[in-house]
Formats: C-alpha cells, structure tokens, sequence
C-alpha cells in the first residue's frame, strides 16, 4: 500500500498523516509515504435500498404498508467524501447501506402520519418527492446523498384501498350517465337554440327595418341640427367679434384714459416738487432766518432782562430799606399824634369821644348801605299810601334816612353820651328859629307835667 497508489472514479482513497486534513483522492493516481500515512479506501457506488414500513397508521388513523426503493451513495464533493470516511469508515458496505435504511424507513414512517390515505395514493409522486427532501438533510450529514426515491407498492388489511376502488368506478360510472343525460340535454338546448336562432332572425329583420327608418329620421335630426347649429354659430360669431370688436375700443378707451391719468399723475408729482421746492425758498429758508433772527433777539432779550432783573433786585433792596425808615418814621409819629390825642381826649372828655363817634358815623352809614351796593336788582311794588309816606324808590330813600337818624339815640341808649345835646351846647353852635320854638316846646311840656305832679 506504500508508494504509488491509484483507484477508480468509483472509489476515493483518503489518505491520513500529520496533515490535520486528510488528503483525498477520487479516480487518481497519488504517493503514500512508508509508516508516516496511512490510505484507506472508500466505495462511491449506488446502494439499493428495500424501504418497507408495514402497518404504519396515517392522519386518519388507517393502518398501511407502504414499499419503497432507494438509490444512495456517498455524495461526490471532498466535503461529503471527508463526512462520509469519518462516519463508514473501516465499516463494510453493508452496515453503510443498514444504516441509510434505517433513516430512510424512519422518515417515511413520519411522513405517512402527515398524510390521508388518499393524498398517498392519488400522487405517489409527489409523495415520494415529499419524504425524499425531508431525509435529505440527515442523509448529507452522514455524507450520503439520495439519487432516488420511489414508491412500489401501498397496501392494507382491512380494504380501504379496495373500497377507493369501488368507489372510483362508481364515480366514473356516474359520470358516465351523467355524460349521457348532458348530451340529451345538450341535443335538446341545441334545437331550441335553433328555433331561436330563427325567431332571433326574424325580429332582426324587423329590427333592421325599424333601425333603417329611425337611422334615416336621425341623419335628417341631425342634417337639420348641424344647419341650425352653422346658422347660430355664425349669428353667435357675428356678435363674438361685435362684442370683441367693442371690447377692443373699450381697452383703447380704457389705455387712453390710463395714460390721461398717468400723465396727469406725473403732472401732479412735478407740481408737487415744484411746491416743496417753493416751499423750501418762500417758507423753510425764511422760516429758518427768522428762526435765526429770533433766537438772536431772544438772547439779547434775555440779556437785557437778567440786567433789568438785577438792577431792579437792587433797587427793590434799597427801596426796602428807604420803606423800613419810613415805616419807622410813620410808626414814631403815629405814636406821638396817639399821645397827644389822649392828653387832648382828657381836656376835651366827652366832646372828643363825640368827635370820634361823629368821625365814626360815615363808617356805619357805609356799612348799612352795604346791602343796598350788592344788590343788582330792585323790584319796588308800591302799596299805595299817602304822598307823606312815600312809595316806590323813594320810599327805599326814605327809609335809610330813617335808619341814620337813629343813630344819636342808638348811641345815648348804649353809652349814655347825648350826642346832639352836646353838639347844642358846644360854644359857636347856633340854633335857626326853629330849632329854637321846638327846644321851647319840649322844655313846656316838661314844666307843666312837673307842676301837675307837685300839685298831685
């Protein structure tokens, strides 16, 4: 086995050593080192499976057989041939093959309880397609692939197939009279489709002629319409191009009257600049002269009040202080007439108190007329009376006059001082005659009455 070795395409050697990966070789020539590798050989040929699972229930719950064959082998890639020598190697062909057996019954046997009875045997097919992609998977981790699967026989024990069978020919039976009543039925829809078919014909007919008559009518309804519509569309576009026609001297009016008032709007703004610049030369700058002339003027004036001010401070001091002298003055002099009125008042005694109540009395008459000055209106209504009396406003006169002439005898009642004795007695008053005979009037009255009383 040392040395240069070879095999078939239907056999790969692997051989093994200090590489961690063993080096294989299908259908080639390759060099095997003496005590340091090894070689080994592994059968890449089809294996023949008899898959048979009796009595396995289905979904329904019915118990089959079903028989099958399987075509397997180690699958060709260096991946799988590596897989493959690490699960069979040093393994006979047989106990591979027992083991590929095994996992294909047990995944039939799965996929049989999934299924109906009838789904497995109307489409074996498919069936078999289904089991054989479900042990793919556990096939390819043992390095083995499955070239085929297919189904040889499904049976079972208590007739359920044979049963399918009966009723398979019962249904093709039936379907065999139905398919002889649907031709009946079809020669008789046949021939009364016929009939149809020529009552359809003659009511065509009529209907063609009837259509020919209404088409007629329609192309003349529409030949009128059309020259009714040509008529009104050119009446309609007489007025559209009237009316266009206007709208277009409208939009020129309209454009001459825009560009008036543009024109005018110009006008206005020229006025308008004209006036600012007017304004700037008759008012702004004269105004602003003016303004100057004041402000200058207004600073001498200022000037000329502070010295006014000043000056008339000064003179306001000295003036204060010629007043507070002559107040001084007034006051000593005041003072020296009140002395010497009081030395006179104590020669003269009752006379002088009589010349200060004399001095008094245009006070009082002033003070009882003072009603009289704030009245704005007097409304006299006379009550009649004798001319003695008076009536009207001069009774008003009268009146006052009584009031003052009471002032002598007011003054005796409250003092005690007969003003009008004491003027009589004065030296250098003189009486008129009859101030006289009314003196000697009174003193008799008295007499008498005195000697009346003395004689009583």
């Amino acid at each position: 086995m040392f040395g240069f070795n070879k095999v078939g395409p239907n056999q790969a050697m692997i051989v093994s050593g200090p590489r961690k990966v063993p080096r294989i070789v299908v259908g080639g020539l390759t060099f095997v080192l003496p005590i340091i590798e090894r070689l080994d050989r592994l059968s890449l040929e089809v294996m023949t499976l008899i898959v048979e699972t009796p009595r396995v229930y289905t979904k329904e719950g019915v118990a089959v057989s079903v028989d099958g064959v399987a075509q397997v082998k180690v699958a060709s890639s260096k991946e799988a041939i590596l897989v493959a020598a690490q699960q069979f190697l040093g393994k006979k062909r047989d106990e591979m093959g027992d083991v590929a057996l095994k996992t294909m019954e047990g995944h039939l046997r799965a996929m049989l309880g999934t299924l109906t009875v009838e789904e497995i045997y109307k489409d074996r097919d498919a069936f078999a397609k289904l089991v054989r992609e479900v042990a793919s998977t556990d096939m390819a981790n043992m390095g083995l692939e499955i070239v085929s699967f297919t189904i040889k026989d499904i049976r079972d024990e208590q007739g359920y197939l044979d049963a399918l069978g009966v009723r398979r020919t019962s249904e093709v039976k039936r379907d065999a009279e139905i398919g002889q009543a649907e031709a009946a039925r079809d020669a008789q829809v046949k021939s009364a489709e016929a009939d149809q078919i020529g009552q359809a014909a003659r009511f065509k007919a009529d209907t063609s002629i009837a259509e020919s008559k209404r088409d007629f009518s329609i192309e003349k309804a529409g030949y009128d319409r059309e020259v009714n519509a040509r008529k009104a569309e050119a009446e309609l576009a007489y007025k559209l191009q009237e009316t266009k026609t206007q709208q277009q001297i409208r939009e020129e009016a309209i454009q001459i009257e825009v560009v008036e008032r543009r024109k005018r709007i110009e006008l206005q703004e020229q006025e308008a600049l004209r006036k600012v610049v007017e304004l700037d030369a008759t008012i702004r700058k004269p105004a602003d002269s003016e303004r100057y002339r004041l402000e200058t003027i207004a600073s001498g004036e200022k000037a000329r009040i502070l010295a006014q001010a000043e000056a008339e401070a000064e003179a306001l001091r000295m003036r204060g202080s010629a007043e507070a002298d002559a107040i001084r003055m007034k006051g000593t002099a005041e003072a020296e007439a009140m002395k010497m009125k009081a030395e006179s008042w104590k020669e003269y005694g009752q006379a002088a108190m009589i010349q200060q109540l004399l001095e008094s009395m245009p006070k009082i008459a002033g003070e009882v007329a003072q009603p009289l000055s704030k009245t704005e209106r007097i409304v006299v209504i006379s009550g009649g009376g004798s001319a003695a009396q008076g009536a009207g406003a001069s009774r008003v006169t009268r009146d006052v006059t009584e009031i003052i002439s009471q002032l002598p005898a007011v003054v005796e009642a409250l003092t005690g001082i007969d003003i009008l004795g004491t003027l009589k007695s004065l030296p250098g008053v003189k009486l008129t005659e009859e101030q006289k005979e009314q003196e000697g009037l009174q003193a008799s009255p008295s007499g008498a009455g005195a000697t009346t009383k003395e004689k009583k």
